[in-house]
């Protein structure tokens, strides 16, 4: 899956904006109807979600975010952040128009929200792990996803019907322990990465709390 995040130079968005608008494009696309039975995006859908599940975010700005909302795909606006999560494919046939954005580049500062809303989920990333934006934006996509399919399916429309809004926040080693803690009793899920980039494999990457 290919995401694409926003990032103009003039006024570039807060990190924990657009992680959170990520991480609600992912959970979206993978929800919408159209990956449904009959949805035009159900084929293409269903074999990344039968092979090896991967994201990468990509950074883009004027002309080239622009051109990036004629993909296939859902855009999420969030707080002034906008993230768009395409319709997967394999590598070999990403959209030129998709391929030419840069992976690595531009930089956003560690930020604290201004609150963190208890009436939906946040997900708490690591911060001693240092993940780019990139690599943390497709972090949060994973989480957002595991955590869709650990809810019960009324709480999971439910958190449709908000279009699928969730915080984002860095977690402190002191808190980083009290999440593992959630995940080992159940209340709490968390993504582990394959390590292919930045990170060492099975690294603990993101807790998401609902």
């Amino acid at each position: 899956m290919q995401m694409v995040l926003h990032i103009p130079k003039d006024e570039p968005p807060k990190r924990s904006a657009l992680l959170a608008a990520a991480a609600a494009s992912a959970v979206a696309l993978c929800l919408d109807e159209r990956v449904g039975p009959g949805g035009e995006w159900e084929e293409r859908y269903l074999a990344w979600k039968r092979s090896r599940i991967r994201k990468v975010a990509r950074r883009a700005r004027g002309a080239h975010w622009l051109a990036a909302q004629e993909v296939p795909g859902i855009t999420i606006d969030f707080d002034g952040a906008q993230a768009r999560a395409l319709v997967p494919g394999p590598v070999g046939e990403t959209d030129p128009r998709i391929k030419r954005l840069q992976i690595n580049g531009t930089e956003l500062p560690f930020d604290e929200p201004e609150e963190i809303d208890p009436e939906y989920p946040v997900l708490w990333v690591d911060t001693d792990l240092g993940m780019t934006v990139g690599k943390a934006a497709a972090q949060v996509g994973h989480a957002s996803m595991l955590l869709a399919g650990a809810m019960p399916v009324e709480q999971a429309y439910a958190w449709a019907a908000r279009g699928f809004r969730c915080g984002v926040a860095e977690a402190d080693p002191e808190r980083w322990a009290r999440l593992r803690r959630r995940v080992a009793e159940g209340s709490a899920v968390a993504v582990r990465d394959a390590g292919f980039t930045e990170v060492a494999p099975g690294s603990m990457t993101v807790i998401a709390v609902p």
